[in-house]
């Protein structure tokens, strides 16, 4: 197994209403309290990339579309802040 593969322990305090919801999920889908929790992650983390992609474009869009100098201007400080960070 290569470093990259190993998985790593973490340990999380989840409050008593989403632990249930996470027991309830596990049982559904007749899945292990870890196996679900990683899943659950997995689509959060998806989820957000695509709203970051789609906030992206429509940022793109909106610079694309911008006609005052000083808008464009505004627009595209925040791609780069969007892009390479603050």
């Amino acid at each position: 197994m290569s470093p990259a593969d190993k998985t790593v322990r973490q340990y999380i305090t989840l409050p008593p209403k989403l632990a249930a919801q996470v027991r309830t999920l596990a049982k559904t889908h007749r899945l292990t309290l870890n196996r679900i929790l990683v899943e659950l992650i997995e689509r959060g983390i998806e989820s957000e990339q695509r709203k970051n992609r789609q906030d992206f474009f429509e940022l793109a869009k909106s610079f694309r579309k911008a006609t005052d100098s000083a808008e464009a201007k505004g627009l595209g400080d925040k791609l780069g802040r969007m892009v390479f960070g603050s």
